[in-house]
């Protein structure tokens, strides 16, 4: 059985993002934050584990290109996860026994359009799914909580109302990430990588000119800590062939000034 390392409690939006790529038959091992998700899989903690990246509605974590970047972890797939968030309760409860709703921050914020609907006071906690256990283990009848579905069957509430998330299209994309060891998945189709250019006019479109029968799907500047105002960059590249792959990464070595794969997998969508 494999362990899999996830940001957040069982029942959250990674745990379901993780069953979706390796099945029911997991170990959870559930960490506070994104870096400790990397620093596990990197000691061999865990074999393999899940960080958002990406979100529909959010855009990007700038910080987690850095995790990839520092930790020297392989991304080895993708998950796109719908996000919905539903109104869960104990099973005896009904909407009109609802004084308070508990949640994170953020699925608070996306579901503000139902939520100005009542009169209820909203906390913040640190996580959807703790929400749910915490409502479930203090018996708590007044407050509801906003989770996913599989939180509310590990914890045995009630979903009183469903997807009050106002985006219905809303996602969010995983990587998979595992100890570097250059493997190029089955079927591969995409491949995430960043690249530094020199700090010159132009440098950047010279760079990406470069690009010959590959879709680039996705480019994205992060910050240079130790160089104030200077980027790397971050690329998903799509394809259809390995060779046109392999030929657009070796003209790209010849502009760039420092360039690194992080993985070659098959796209999740």
């Amino acid at each position: 059985m494999k362990r899999i390392a996830i940001q957040g409690y069982e029942g959250c939006f990674h745990h379901i993002a993780a069953i979706q790529y390796f099945g029911r038959d997991i170990e959870i091992a559930p960490c506070d934050t994104f870096r400790a998700v990397a620093t596990m899989v990197k000691r061999g903690e865990a074999d393999m584990g899940l960080m958002a990246i990406e979100n529909s509605i959010a855009g990007s974590i700038i910080p987690n290109y850095s995790i990839l970047q520092d930790e020297n972890l392989q991304v080895a797939g993708e998950v796109y996860l719908p996000i919905k968030q539903n109104l869960m309760v104990l099973p005896d409860v009904e909407l009109e026994d609802i004084h308070e709703v508990e949640s994170h921050s953020m699925a608070l914020l996306q579901c503000i359009d139902y939520l100005d609907q009542h009169p209820w006071k909203l906390i913040e906690s640190e996580d959807t799914a703790l929400s749910a256990r915490h409502i479930a283990e203090k018996g708590l009848r007044h407050t509801a909580a906003i989770a996913s579905e599989l939180a509310a069957d590990m914890f045995g509430l009630k979903i009183i109302v469903p997807e009050i998330n106002t985006i219905k299209s809303n996602y969010t994309r995983f990587m998979v990430l595992k100890r570097y060891d250059h493997d190029i998945a089955t079927n591969a189709n995409k491949a995430s990588l960043y690249f530094k250019t020199t700090h010159e006019q132009g440098s950047l479109l010279k760079t990406l000119s470069q690009l010959q029968n590959i879709n680039l799907s996705k480019l994205q500047s992060y910050p240079i800590p130790s160089e104030p105002w200077h980027y790397l960059f971050h690329i998903d590249l799509e394809f259809t062939c390995l060779d046109d792959y392999i030929n657009n990464l070796n003209r790209l070595q010849n502009v760039t000034e420092e360039m690194h794969v992080y993985g070659v997998y098959r796209s999740g969508k």
